[in-house]
């Protein structure tokens, strides 16, 4: 993604993927908000998918009908085999509405929550309230800060059709297992990094891999390979060669790591999950580019045994 809406189309997408599956083996419940109906949605005990279950409101007040849907939101009915969307050490504080946008308060706990339940709690709530006549979009604060991605760009205003269910197309998205490449303490090996990872099924795996990389390593003693502000301008695929075309924060030398080793956890990573054989890389579309001043990338790389720690 090139900037901060394909961030966030990103994450909804996945969201979107996240509540498909949620719909499997059950329809959705109808709203019907003229008669007091809504859905309250919760999460699976497994926390892998919503779950939706209709609710009949009792409140006559705008603000009342929100205060209620937010406690049974916060509240798993008894005969429901699910959990909140919101973790129990995230407090939800108060909510004003200003031109149809509800501005929903969280203490600060509420970003640390791991970001896969982040993202299906944010949806649920915007589904949820979205409902309410007179609130066609949320915003969501932690403390008295607006919500960040975890690339650090603002998430802003969420509409209920950023999040559709669909119930016809519930296998669009999967669990995927890769294999990434970061630098050791030393950085000047790679080791090899397991990692599971929700994607929705139209996004390519060498897409997902290559942000995977940026987002960073999550084990101790890995470090990062490429800068976290790194964008992907485009990628593509073509006789088993990956194009990869980054912004200029590629060519960032706050990492300190080897010169080689960025470019072969980019190749090596590629290649132990897809049928990549070379991969040519770009900066602003220009190959004709001397990464720290050692590195001509005006080349394909192949994957290289040369760079993983242990391989012989």
């Amino acid at each position: 993604m090139s900037n901060f809406r394909g961030l966030r189309l990103l994450l909804l997408f996945w969201v979107l993927a996240l509540l498909l599956t949620g719909c499997e083996t059950r329809e959705q419940p109808t709203p019907d908000p003229k008669e007091g109906k809504y859905v309250i949605y919760y999460m699976n005990a497994a926390g892998t998918k919503l779950v939706p279950r209709a609710y009949e409101a009792s409140s006559e007040s705008h603000e009342g009908l929100i205060e209620e849907l937010m406690e049974q939101f916060l509240k798993v009915p008894k005969d429901l085999d699910a959990q909140p969307a919101l973790t129990d050490k995230v407090t939800y504080q108060y909510s004003h509405l200003k031109d149809q946008v509800l501005y929903l308060y969280f203490d600060v706990n509420y970003t640390t929550m791991k970001p896969e339940r982040e993202i299906l709690c944010r949806a649920a709530l915007t589904r949820m309230l979205t409902q309410v006549e007179g609130i066609d979009y949320i915003n969501i604060y932690c403390g008295d800060q607006p919500l960040m991605d975890r690339q650090g760009n603002l998430v802003g205003i969420l509409s209920g059709s950023d999040f559709i269910m669909d119930t016809s197309n519930v296998n669009a998205y999967e669990k995927t297992e890769l294999t990434l490449y970061f630098a050791n303490e030393a950085g000047d090996k790679l080791v090899a990094e397991k990692r599971e990872v929700m994607h929705n099924i139209n996004t390519s795996m060498e897409q997902l891999i290559v942000e995977q990389l940026i987002a960073g390593p999550g084990e101790e003693g890995h470090s990062p390979t490429l800068p976290p502000n790194c964008k992907i301008l485009s990628i593509s695929v073509t006789d088993n060669v990956c194009y990869i075309n980054f912004d200029s924060a590629f060519l960032g030398t706050a990492l300190a790591v080897n010169e080689y080793i960025p470019i072969y956890s980019i190749v090596d990573s590629l290649s132990e999950r897809t049928a990549i054989t070379r991969v040519q890389i770009m900066v602003n579309g220009s190959q004709n580019v001397m990464f720290r001043d050692v590195v001509s990338l005006n080349t394909t790389f192949e994957r290289s045994q040369d760079y993983i720690e242990g391989a012989r």
